[in-house]
This record gives C-alpha cells, sequence and structure tokens, in this order.
C-alpha cells in the first residue's frame, strides 16, 4: 500500500492508543511511542505496529503512537486504519486490503 497523505485514528482515552502515519521519503519505519506502559511493554508495542504495516505491504512510514494501555487488538486495528486513512482508501478497499 503507498501512503499518500496523513492517517490518524484511535483516541486519548484510557485503554486505546492515537496512531498517526505519514508518509516517509526514507526507506524503513520509524516509530515514536509515548505510552504509559513503555518500559514494560514498548518493544512489543513497537513490534505489532511494526508487523501490521508490513502486512499492509507498506515499507516506508513515519509512525507516532500515543498509547495509554491498548491491547494488542487494539494497537493492529488502529494502526489499520490509520494506514488506510493514509492510502486514501475508501471503504470498499478495506475489503480487498491485506
Amino acid at each position: 500500500m503507498e501512503l499518500v497523505q496523513t492517517g490518524i485514528s484511535g483516541t486519548l482515552e484510557s485503554s486505546d492508543v492515537m496512531v498517526t502515519i505519514k508518509k516517509s521519503d526514507k526507506p524503513g519505519i520509524s516509530i515514536k511511542l509515548a505510552s504509559i506502559v513503555e518500559k514494560q511493554f514498548g518493544k512489543v508495542i513497537r513490534e505489532v505496529i511494526t508487523e501490521t504495516l508490513q502486512q499492509l505491504e507498506i515499507e516506508s512510514a513515519i509512525v507516532e503512537a500515543v498509547d495509554k494501555g491498548a491491547l494488542d487488538c487494539t494497537i493492529r486495528a488502529r494502526v489499520k486504519t490509520a494506514a488506510y486513512r493514509a492510502g486514501d482508501c475508501v471503504r470498499n478497499d478495506w475489503e480487498n486490503a491485506r
């Protein structure tokens, strides 16, 4: 998937995560994480974000995540939604997206 704009998903409520994804001119995925549980789960959160973007075939992106204790499934859902929005996918495209 090619990113064409900035995509945002999530909230700053407890047990949620706000994810912002932008197109990057540099190869690779850059993650800026602010989390209330970063010391315990920061590595895992970064892995979940990276794996989710790789599944969507996104090879370069700038990701900002503000985590308020979200579960892995919530992180995946927010990353996918932000990526679809950044890729300018319309609702019908979601069924065909990876």
